[in-house]
């Protein structure tokens, strides 16, 4: 039987505290760097939404997915204490994966 991919779960933002994306992707790198050319979506394009400040893998795409689906029901004041218990700084982590 085939393993099943894992998934990634991801914030893009604009800037520290800045417009919030949050996506799902099985190739963490590669859809970075489509939002980083404005082709990830329309709405990081419109918003300039290019750093990359959380990311979290999770063991499926369906787990991915299903944490995607929490997170984006949750409160903007929740999901900036996420970001900033792992990045403080709001830094990009584009470097650190590609």
């Amino acid at each position: 039987m085939e393993c099943a991919k894992t998934g990634w779960v991801y914030f893009m933002a604009n800037r520290y505290r800045g417009t919030l994306y949050v996506g799902v992707t099985s190739d963490l790198a590669a859809r970075v760097d489509q939002h980083r050319r404005g082709e990830g979506s329309a709405f990081c394009a419109q918003h300039g939404l290019t750093r990359l400040v959380w990311a979290d893998q999770a063991g499926s795409m369906i787990e991915a997915i299903a944490h995607e689906k929490r997170l984006k029901r949750w409160r903007r004041p929740w999901k900036i204490a996420l970001i900033e218990r792992a990045n403080p700084g709001w830094d990009d982590l584009w470097e650190r994966i590609v």
